[in-house]
């Protein structure tokens, strides 16, 4: 219904802010952040948990400063970071109404969040072959977890945009589809953010005995 009524911008050809030019879209930015406070207040838990069990019940040479192999994440960290400012690269060609620079932008975050999560799959493969497990230790149970949970939203985080992109392919930027491109980017963000802590306290921290 209002969708008509947003006065376009005679540069772009589409409104200005259009991610939040109807109420739709607005109301769908809000209930994103609702959404978000949910996610982190689960997180907050995991990360607690962890803390409160690391290294806990892991035999000799299966602590964390044993096992984790800081190169493989470093790698991934900036596989991450780059996927987030590439999202912002793709949210600020969607402004510009450029929607084949939207698409590239996208196409190489979905392509670096698939590096990520293929380090990560190949990182847990390692730890399984040297006995550090989910069921291991409370230790293992902690971790796998945290971090597990965690490529979990990766691999959602991929197969929205994924969606977004497939569903939109042959349509122009418009009220209706802005606001889910740019929610989705906000998850990305968010995701990044997450990753950030869990760099910090699971392996940074993880490293010192």
């Amino acid at each position: 219904m209002g969708h008509h009524s947003v006065p376009n911008n005679p540069v772009t050809g589409i409104p200005d802010h259009v991610e939040k030019a109807t109420l739709e879209g607005k109301n769908k930015y809000v209930a994103f952040w609702f959404f978000l406070g949910g996610e982190t207040t689960l997180f907050a838990s995991l990360f607690g948990t962890y803390i409160g069990l690391h290294n806990s019940g892991a035999k000799e040479g299966l602590r964390s400063y044993d096992i984790f192999e800081m190169e493989l994440v470093f790698i991934m960290t900036m596989l991450l970071l780059t996927s987030s400012l590439t999202s912002v690269l793709a949210m600020m060609a969607m402004k510009r109404n450029d929607v084949a620079k939207m698409k590239m932008w996208l196409i190489i975050t979905l392509a670096l969040g698939l590096a990520f999560l293929a380090g990560e799959i190949y990182e847990f493969n390692h730890y399984y072959h040297i006995g550090h497990t989910f069921t291991s230790s409370a230790f293992g149970s902690a971790f796998y977890t945290l971090v597990g949970f965690h490529g979990a939203h990766v691999l959602f985080g991929l197969l929205w945009i994924s969606t977004l992109l497939i569903r939109n392919w042959k349509r122009g930027i418009t009220v209706v589809n802005a606001p889910k491109y740019y929610v989705s980017s906000l998850y990305w963000h968010f995701i990044d953010v997450v990753w950030v802590f869990i760099f910090s306290v699971v392996y940074l921290m993880g490293m010192v005995k």
